[in-house]
């Protein structure tokens, strides 16, 4: 990596503009990425730019507060413009050019250097310089070790530092994930020391709960909940299935469903957990596992998806009922 980092901090010393571009429905590994970046670069004087393909949840939003963000989906015309007058791209918390939606042919068309930095497993080669762990707790202690190993360190304010931390918060499970290790405490430590309020972090993103948000999990959890025990499958799964009247009856926002899925593999024995969404555009899949049962190479073979061994996601196209049936027959014949 030390080779991809020498590159990186030469176009950071050089006349460059950036462009920071994280993935399509940005959760908060990917918000996080993005603004503290964007924060990063500010303080080292270079020329940036944050797009998002999309709004993050209404929870995540305050965070972009002071980047410039560009959303795709609000300004096609200006995010084009930036592509075509931009000469680096900096793309994090994705690892493929069709994680960012319909900006795919920007990104693959995008005529200057293009950068990733990313965790998540099987990266494409559509960038000039990859930098990959797929070991890390999440892309934004990726970017914290980056900018160490730049001997950047420091340019991290109190901006940079509730931006890392919010990703790496989220994407950790609140720090209780197997990718958490001694380092991701130790730079959680030094994100502490430029004076964050990290209570502030979670209590923003987790204690911010609409009325119907509230009640949608709660039907979710009462009345759709299903489990399978080893009498059904080859191993304990539980089930949420929500329709588009489901969502649209509790005033469906954005975000209003994250970490339900880690609701159904909290109960006891459960092993994976799926949560089954259908929106517009498909049946949205979000798969969760533990105890040595990976989920990922389920999501990329059977669902056009992929992502960690304990959490990813996917998409269908069939019905719901189709999916269902599809996904319980897999989990019938599959062993782990």
């Amino acid at each position: 990596m030390i080779n991809e980092l020498n590159q990186l901090k030469a176009l950071l010393e050089s006349p460059n503009r950036f462009i920071i571009l994280a993935h399509k429905s940005p959760d908060g590994d990917a918000v996080g990425s993005a603004a503290a970046f964007f924060h990063f670069l500010s303080n080292i004087s270079c020329d940036a730019q944050v797009v998002l393909p999309d709004l993050p949840s209404d929870t995540l939003l305050p965070f972009m507060a002071d980047t410039k963000c560009l959303y795709f989906t609000e300004n096609p015309g200006d995010v084009k413009t930036l592509f075509e007058e931009s000469s680096v791209l900096i793309c994090l918390d994705f690892n493929a050019s069709s994680r960012v939606g319909e900006m795919h042919s920007l990104v693959d068309g995008f005529k200057g250097v293009k950068v990733m930095i990313d965790h998540h497993p099987e990266p494409e080669p559509f960038s000039d310089i990859m930098i990959s762990d797929v070991t890390n707790s999440s892309t934004c202690q990726l970017i914290y070790e980056c900018i160490e190993l730049m001997q950047l360190t420091h340019a991290i304010d109190q901006h940079v530092a509730r931006s890392l931390y919010l990703g790496i918060m989220t994407d950790t499970g609140s720090f209780r994930f197997p990718s958490v290790s001694a380092k991701t405490h130790q730079i959680l430590a030094d994100l502490l020391h430029t004076g964050i309020a990290h209570w502030q972090i979670h209590q923003d993103v987790y204690d911010n709960n609409r009325i119907d948000q509230l009640q949608l999990r709660g039907y979710a959890i009462s009345e759709k909940l299903v489990l399978l025990n080893k009498l059904h499958t080859a191993l304990p799964v539980g089930y949420i299935s929500l329709t588009k009247e489901e969502l649209s009856r509790f005033n469906y926002k954005t975000g209003d469903t994250e970490g339900l899925v880690n609701v159904i593999l909290s109960l006891e024995g459960i092993k994976v957990g799926v949560l089954i969404q259908e929106k517009s555009d498909g049946i949205k899949l979000s798969f969760r596992s533990k105890d040595g049962v990976f989920v990922n190479e389920l999501a990329k073979q059977h669902f056009n998806g992929g992502g960690h061994k304990y959490a990813a996601g996917g998409i269908s196209f069939d019905s719901m009922e189709v999916t269902i049936s599809r996904i319980l027959s897999l989990f019938e014949t599959l062993t782990f």
